[in-house]
């Protein structure tokens, strides 16, 4: 017959371990969460139906979803790029969101790192109703970069931060390599 000392002891390191596994267990989800739904910039899934042009990349910070792709080869004009409100309209995909979007005011000029162009911003019906989406069109010779930004945006600081975002390397890595060459 086992001691109760002995007893004891076993009865602690099993609750050790099942302690331990159980920490574990939780670690690895809040990992999972964190890289979803945590704070700052998260890759998600492009969500848009294929078309002529190659999909895009999308990512999401909270409330804010950036997409960005490019139409490579279709910019009208190679020299002067996007300069007019209508060309906006018609290539930043805010049709995809909401067909019967509408336009909050005149678009404005922007420059992208070293890439410049025009943007615009819209209300666009969704489920949860009424949202601003932003679009951004930039060229590159003959190609253009279009991001469209949906979510809280409202105000200029938060269009400054996800222009901040899309500036950034992350985005950049993605559009210098289907970039390079042409």
């Amino acid at each position: 017959m086992l001691k109760q000392r002995t007893l004891i002891h076993a009865l602690l390191a099993a609750t050790l371990v099942v302690g331990l596994l159980g920490f574990s267990s939780f670690a690895h989800w809040y990992k999972a969460w964190m890289d979803e739904w945590g704070p700052g910039w998260h890759a998600t899934a492009w969500p848009f139906p294929r078309d002529g042009f190659p999909p895009g990349r999308a990512w999401r910070n909270g409330d804010v979803t950036v997409y960005v792709r490019p139409k490579l080869g279709f910019c009208g004009n190679c020299d002067t790029g996007v300069v007019e409100d209508s060309e906006v309209d018609q290539v930043t995909d805010v049709d995809l969101l909401d067909e019967k979007f509408t336009p909050v005011g005149e678009g404005s000029r922007i420059r992208i790192t070293d890439l410049f162009g025009r943007s615009r911003l819209y209300n666009i019906a969704t489920r949860d109703g009424t949202r601003t989406a932003w679009g951004i069109a930039v060229n590159s010779k003959c190609d253009l970069i279009v991001a469209l930004v949906v979510g809280k945006i409202d105000d200029p600081e938060s269009r400054k931060d996800v222009k901040t975002f899309i500036e950034s390397n992350t985005v950049q890595a993605y559009v210098n390599a289907l970039l390079e060459g042409r």
